[in-house]
């Protein structure tokens, strides 16, 4: 039996690399959430990028459009088509993913960017991020003090165990999982299986990371541009 419990994060925090900009169509369109796959497919005859998403995977009665929608949605909708996936979402159904502060999200996403730049032999460059703020409240599965019950969840690197942990949570209508992180000591993340649980969903700072052509070395925040006159 996993745990419940309540979680009240007010923000979480989500780093989104920049070249992934935020869907539009669910900010655009206020009709009957059962006619947005009609509306998907008119809409990807000019933007074939909505071709990638899979609206079936989003049930109805979790689909709001407006502000925010844009920043939660593709989550559910634009599945991880890579190999091993992520921890708690594969090809099959996704999760919005957050960290409880700034640092863990950081700690998360340069983990995983890391391991892409590496693997395709990237040269030094930096990551452009934004930063999506939202809040998280509500009853999720708790598993943040089960390291050893769950040893093969919390695998550094093996995903099928958590994915099939995940995929059998959401078949109950579970709404997510909260989970300590592997990647900060003392770190802890969610994965939301439903979105019903997030709102308030916002765009705050640019962060960018630093790729040296080996690891992350570090990040900075984008502020203080000043404009010049030629």
């Amino acid at each position: 039996m996993v745990p419940l419990a309540q979680i009240d994060w007010r923000p979480s925090y989500r780093l989104v690399s920049t070249k992934y900009p935020p869907v539009n169509f669910f900010e655009e369109f206020s009709s009957d959430p059962e006619e947005w796959e009609v509306l998907a497919q008119i809409e990807s005859l000019t933007d074939p990028g909505l071709k990638m998403m899979d609206l079936s995977k989003l049930p109805v009665e979790d689909r709001f459009h407006g502000s925010g929608a844009a920043l939660v949605l593709p989550s559910f909708t634009f599945l991880n088509l890579t190999l091993s996936g992520s921890r708690f979402s594969s090809n099959q159904f996704g999760a919005y993913y957050a960290g409880k502060t700034l640092e863990t999200a950081i700690a998360e996403t340069s983990h995983h960017r890391s391991r892409f730049m590496s693997d395709t032999r990237q040269p030094a460059q930096e990551l452009d991020q934004r930063l999506i703020l939202a809040d998280i409240s509500g009853m999720l599965h708790d598993i943040r003090n089960m390291q050893e019950e769950f040893a093969t969840i919390y695998d550094t690197n093996d995903y099928s165990h958590s994915q099939s942990f995940a995929a059998k949570l959401r078949q109950e209508g579970s709404s997510g999982i909260t989970y300590k992180s592997v990647r900060l000591p003392g770190g802890e993340n969610v994965a939301i299986l439903s979105p019903r649980v997030i709102s308030n969903a916002r765009q705050d700072k640019a962060i960018t990371l630093q790729w040296n052509g080996a690891r992350i070395t570090g990040y900075y925040e984008k502020h203080g541009f000043r404009g010049i006159e030629l």
